[in-house]
C-alpha cells in the first residue's frame, strides 16, 4: 500500500496515495503496525 505519513501535533497521520486520510497513530512504529493490519 502506498501511503504518506505526516507528523502533526505530536502524532502521525497516515494518508493514502490520493491524499485521503486513513488513520492517526501516536508513533511511526504504531502507524506501521496498523498499515500491516490494513494490508492483511
Amino acid at each position: 500500500m502506498r501511503c504518506k505519513m505526516v507528523y502533526t501535533a505530536g502524532h502521525v497521520e497516515v494518508f493514502d496515495f490520493l491524499g485521503n486520510f486513513l488513520f492517526s497513530a501516536d508513533t511511526e512504529s504504531e502507524a506501521l503496525r496498523e498499515m500491516e493490519e490494513w494490508a492483511a
